[in-house]
């Protein structure tokens, strides 16, 4: 079942960054973070193997889709800026079938975005499903579009790094990526919810340690 949703998906990946290049890449992740279920781990991975056959570079690719996920971002987060709530759950109930999003997803992003604030923009990128809905409650908060760009494109950039680089040691076995994509996004869960958990430590440490200086001899 699994295979026979992504091997469409894959296919029009690969014709989009075949034809287009670096545009086709920024393309398609554009797509993909403006809420719109083409899998950055298909996206990215194909334009690593890519690299691997000297068409690209490492760094292009991940700039590329940088580009192109802060472009579909902006989209999302407009949305929820200019349409409110209200209006991003009717498109949502209206249009979400044709494009396979679920009104549940935005709740779930809305959670993450209200408990974690809009730091929550820059982890939400390495954890699934989460990171092309955030744009939504980001934008629905108004949070600040200079923040939001930031982390969105710092966020963004480590995600398509890293799917770029496993898809250039993949070579031509890239795809099995994208059949395992769920389970690669599970490790990248646990990852991101490790980075988090290191970054309130570093915090909390290093705000103790100004609460409790040391006295001088």
């Amino acid at each position: 079942m699994l295979e026979t949703i992504i091997a469409p998906l894959a296919d029009f990946a690969i014709w989009i960054i075949s034809s287009l290049g670096y545009a086709g890449i920024a393309l398609a992740m554009a797509i993909e973070s403006a809420c719109i279920p083409l899998p950055s781990e298909i996206i990215m991975p194909f334009s690593g193997f890519l690299v691997s056959q000297g068409q690209f570079t490492l760094l292009g690719i991940a700039i590329a889709g940088t580009v192109g996920g802060v472009i579909g971002s902006l989209l999302a987060y407009a949305l929820g800026y200019f349409g409110g709530e209200t209006l991003v759950r009717r498109v949502i109930r209206k249009y979400g079938k044709y494009f396979l999003v679920h009104e549940y997803e935005l709740d779930h992003a809305m959670v993450w975005f209200d408990k974690h604030g809009s730091a929550i923009t820059f982890f939400s990128r390495l954890l699934p499903v989460i990171r092309t809905f955030i744009s939504l409650p980001a934008g629905i908060a108004k949070m600040d579009l200079k923040s939001f760009v930031t982390y969105a494109a710092v966020g963004t950039f480590i995600w398509t790094y890293i799917l770029g680089y496993i898809g250039y040691l993949l070579g031509e076995n890239w795809d099995t990526l994208g059949a395992y994509f769920h389970k690669f996004d599970t490790a990248i869960l646990v990852a991101g919810m490790l980075t988090v958990a290191w970054y309130i430590h570093h915090k909390l440490k290093k705000a103790a340690s100004f609460s409790h200086p040391k006295s001088a001899d």
